[in-house]
């Protein structure tokens, strides 16, 4: 009998994880591409995420996507640590190497980056400040990205304020802080606007930042991606504003380890939008 290659599986691992729209999108990749692989959905608690993690690439897993809640513990169990994953503090990517050893990643900045750029091209980094709400994890990723990108100052506002402190320490001085109630004073002077929180999201509050400060050359973007267009970005539309929703970065964030587990690097389309839809 020939000895057939193995076929390559990754998948995502989270808790819960049945929300993820990670597996229609890289099943939709192979399919598209005709590659002989598969991507799995998988709930793990913390308590097994290490013995899971370990035991995967024995069973023929090249990698793994890592969500909520595991992003930062992964960071303990991996071997190899991108540096920008170190920057971020958490990571979203695995790559099982050859050798054994687990290799960390986080995609998320490049993910939030490469969105921008196809969503608003006229985007300059350098054009003027970006104001960030929120300062978790995401606003992590996106600050770092912002600032690698070269963005001259970010603003920064957080419901709670220490929060936002920590990152001004983490990232420096051109990092500038704004209390929660003077989020709104941030629209004036920003080229960018981008929300980092759940607020807006299906089934969250609302969010209630003041918007009147922005300008037709604006550009304003959202990581909430149900409902696709918030009101965040409707409003912004009304003011004439470039907007960019959220389905982007996580069509975009895939993208990396897609390439590195198959080996071949997809397109961010129209189809791959209408897969992650479906």
């Amino acid at each position: 009998m020939t000895d057939l290659p193995r076929i390559p599986l990754a998948g995502v691992i989270g808790s819960p994880i049945a929300h993820s729209k990670s597996p229609q999108i890289h099943r939709h990749w192979l399919k598209t591409y005709g590659i002989s692989g598969h991507y799995i959905p998988m709930d793990v608690s913390t308590d097994n995420l290490e013995t899971v993690l370990r035991s995967l690439p024995k069973a023929g897993f090249v990698g793994v996507n890592i969500t909520v809640p595991h992003k930062e513990k992964v960071m303990q169990i991996a071997d190899l640590v991108t540096d920008r994953a170190i920057l971020i503090g958490a990571a979203n990517t695995l790559i099982f190497r050859k050798d054994g050893k687990i290799h960390a990643d986080n995609t998320d900045g490049y993910g939030f980056i490469e969105n921008l750029k196809a969503g608003a091209p006229n985007w300059n980094p350098r054009s003027g400040p970006a104001a960030v709400l929120g300062a978790g994890g995401a606003a992590r990723a996106v600050i770092s990205s912002l600032a690698e990108a070269g963005v001259p100052e970010i603003m920064l506002s957080n419901r709670t304020r220490v929060r936002a402190e920590k990152l001004k320490e983490e990232f420096g001085a051109r990092v500038r802080i704004y209390d929660w109630v003077q989020a709104g004073n941030m629209m004036d002077d920003a080229a960018l606007v981008v929300n980092t929180t759940s607020l807006g999201m299906i089934g969250k509050p609302e969010l209630r930042v003041p918007l009147d400060g922005l300008r037709p050359d604006t550009v304003v973007t959202d990581l909430v991606y149900a409902p696709l267009k918030t009101n965040l970005l409707a409003t912004a539309e009304e003011y004439g504003c470039t907007t960019v929703d959220g389905l982007g970065m996580l069509l975009h964030q895939a993208v990396p380890g897609f390439e590195r587990w198959f080996g071949r690097r997809p397109d961010v389309d129209r189809a791959t939008r209408a897969a992650a839809l479906r």
